[in-house]
């Protein structure tokens, strides 16, 4: 026998359909606010209170399942959450285990996320320091030491912020630490820092000790693989304000990313390397990254007449030719 659920009416459709709408619309406010899991707890319910599941007529007692077959489980609509780095402390239990169900599960009708698309980046976490408030490199250091407006800061071992001269007219910025750096908390570090250092003091003739030197990111990226734009999104920040503190005369950057994201391009960094741009108004040049030498010893003569360009520059012996403008 089967039993048919009579049609809902139309003041019922509304009052549903009304539901819906305010429920996908909480939904998506909790998304926007960076809600990824909501917590479902079940009520009790008070003593004499009939169930609100059912209005229709009852159906008829279950048949009783054969004793050889055991009783089947409900099935579980709650898939377990996934494990999270970083969890906040758990509430303490509840008579009622509440379920935790992704967003995703909950708004079927949210659109796929934005992965892979092309368009604005998602807005990183509120800095740690104010933009427009007058700090010094240390105090800088100290407010972001414990960064984590992206994913590498949960497997960095030291965030690496720079190193040399809070004075220095001269600042090198590269792309982001390896392991070397990461295990120190020291930029340029490695094998490439050991070739930048022989660089500055026997090209330029300037101490490392009297230049600064940082990264476009603060923390090692997972098997030094490239820096991700999320990633110099949240970063960028803190490169921005060393150099509104230092101020320096000359800027070199080195690699692809640092020369891009300095000289606002997209022009690939053979095509820039060489060249002078402007970073707010401080002449910029673009060379290759020492850890690309170590790959292709034969540009090491390249690099070597890009620095002869920066120390007639920092000795006043010639102005820069600017050739690039972003």
């Amino acid at each position: 026998m089967v039993f048919l659920r009579p049609a809902p009416t139309g003041d019922a459709v509304a009052e549903r359909d009304e539901i819906a709408r305010a429920l996908l619309g909480h939904m998506k406010s909790l998304r926007a606010a960076g809600v990824q899991y909501v917590s479902l707890a079940a009520r009790p319910r008070a003593e004499g209170t009939p169930s609100p599941a059912r209005t229709a007529p009852s159906a008829p007692a279950p048949v009783p399942r054969p004793a050889a077959y055991p009783p089947a489980e409900a099935p579980s609509a709650v898939k377990e959450a996934p494990a999270q780095a970083f969890s906040p402390p758990q509430a303490p239990p509840r008579t009622v285990q509440p379920g935790l169900l992704p967003m995703m599960e909950i708004s079927p009708m949210s659109p796929p996320a934005a992965s892979g698309r092309k368009g604005s980046l998602p807005a990183p976490p509120p800095l740690p320091f104010d933009p427009e408030e007058e700090m010094t490199l240390e105090a800088l250091g100290l407010a972001v030491a414990g960064c984590l407006r992206c994913k590498l800061g949960a497997g960095r071992t030291n965030l690496v912020f720079g190193v040399g001269s809070p004075k220095a007219k001269l600042v090198f910025v590269g792309e982001a630490p390896g392991a070397d750096e990461d295990a120190q908390g020291i930029p340029f570090v490695g094998r490439a820092g050991q070739m930048l250092t022989k660089m500055i003091e026997n090209v330029i003739e300037v101490p490392r000790s009297e230049v600064y030197i940082c990264n476009i990111l603060k923390c090692r990226p997972p098997g030094n693989r490239n820096p991700e734009p999320d990633e110099i999104a949240s970063c960028e920040p803190y490169l921005k304000k060393q150099l509104a503190i230092i101020r320096p005369r000359l800027i070199v950057a080195l690699g692809k990313f640092a020369a891009q994201w300095l000289l606002q391009t997209k022009t690939p960094i053979g095509k820039l390397r060489g060249k002078f741009g402007r970073y707010q108004g401080v002449p910029c040049l673009a060379t290759y990254h020492p850890a690309y030498l170590l790959r292709n010893p034969g540009d090491k003569r390249l690099v070597l007449e890009d620095l002869k360009k920066v120390k007639a520059v920092y000795f006043g012996e010639k102005e820069p030719e600017i050739e690039i403008f972003g």
